[in-house]
């Protein structure tokens, strides 16, 4: 398994709908996810600096990377974008974290 740690970055004001949505998850969406080897995904808010970090678990990087170019992956994007920084193509700004600890 690999670990992943990335921020993201939410707009002013739109916590609870980031949240809203999200408790709402689309089923298509959490299928795609495990099917694409992803698992104990978790994403936290700061709220005085409006950033998001994820942790999530992999099976395969190379794998995990594809699901990007999937349909529900890009619609999700689209349906996100009006309350998060997002490239040119709707993903969310994502910067990943470097893992500096571990304990299990």
């Amino acid at each position: 398994m690999v670990r992943k740690g990335f921020k993201m970055f939410l707009n002013q004001g739109m916590a609870e709908e980031y949240e809203r949505r999200h408790l709402a998850l689309w089923p298509k969406m959490k299928e795609m996810i495990h099917e694409y080897g992803g698992r104990n995904y978790s994403i936290f808010l700061d709220r005085e600096t409006n950033v998001l970090y994820g942790y999530l678990e992999v099976e395969d990087e190379k794998i995990w990377a594809e699901s990007a170019d999937t349909e529900i992956n890009r619609k999700w994007w689209d349906y996100m974008a009006d309350i998060m920084e997002t490239n040119p193509d709707n993903s969310p700004v994502c910067i990943d974290l470097q893992p500096v600890f571990y304990l299990e």
